[in-house]
């Protein structure tokens, strides 16, 4: 298998993805984040991701407005537009303190880095492709909801960039406004496991199950795997 990596491993990435099949922008937005995610944080204990200044700045602009409006809670769609907007407005002097605590946090990361010693994944076990697909997290439900928001505000932004801000704009909510996005991840998550239920049943009683350990899993289920591993930490963040 070829591993992608290096300055531009998200847009090849991307590019391999198009290439293998046919999906919209919004999935491929979807996927982005996914491997975003998996890349970030692939193994227990490797180092928090370095935040860029634009996450700082978005993140003083949260704590003015909870300091000024103690309690109330944010509409989310018209705060992030007021942070993108007032960013663009903004000096490079006064976004010097912002690319600051963003070098630090670098130096942070990469020291980091220097001492991890990422240990080797295990051969995923095969998978039965008509098998109930994994839910999504409350976290790419937020995804699929703002990514629309992001572009029409950044037009310029690669697909890449949109995940990456995508995350950090999660990163940044607190938790009764992610309370909506978990509530419905729930739901699906209920479903999810209902619906599992109920293939392992058809699957038992059949013999099918036998059969279905023979199927090579393919490219979705094993993102939806990983996705399922790696998505809680990013919750949590």
């Amino acid at each position: 298998m070829k591993i992608i990596s290096g300055t531009n491993a998200a847009e090849k990435w991307m590019g391999l993805w198009l290439s293998i099949k046919r999906i919209s922008r919004n999935e491929l937005c979807v996927v982005t984040v996914e491997w975003l995610v998996i890349m970030a944080k692939g193994e227990p204990g490797k180092p928090k991701g370095k935040s860029s200044a634009y996450a700082y700045f978005v993140k003083t602009c949260r704590e003015e407005h909870n300091k000024k409006n103690p309690g109330v809670t944010v509409n989310f769609s018209e705060f992030s537009k007021k942070c993108s907007e007032r960013w663009k407005t903004m000096s490079p002097k006064e976004k010097t303190k912002f690319e600051d605590l963003a070098k630090q946090d670098k130096v942070r990361y990469d020291q980091e880095m220097m001492s991890y010693n990422p240990g080797k994944k295990s051969r995923k076990q095969m998978k039965d492709p008509n098998a109930p697909r994994r839910p999504q997290s409350g976290f790419f439900l937020f995804c699929a909801e703002q990514r629309p928001n992001i572009k029409a505000q950044n037009p310029s932004l690669g697909i890449g960039d949109v995940a990456k801000r995508l995350g950090e704009m999660w990163n940044n909510l607190s938790d009764s406004e992610k309370q909506p996005f978990q509530s419905k991840a729930n739901k699906l998550k209920d479903k999810y496991q209902k619906d599992m239920a109920d293939y392992k049943g058809k699957a038992k009683g059949s013999g099918g199950a036998s059969s279905a350990k023979s199927k090579p899993k393919d490219d979705d289920d094993d993102d939806d795997e990983e996705e399922d591993e790696e998505e809680e930490d990013d919750e949590d963040d």
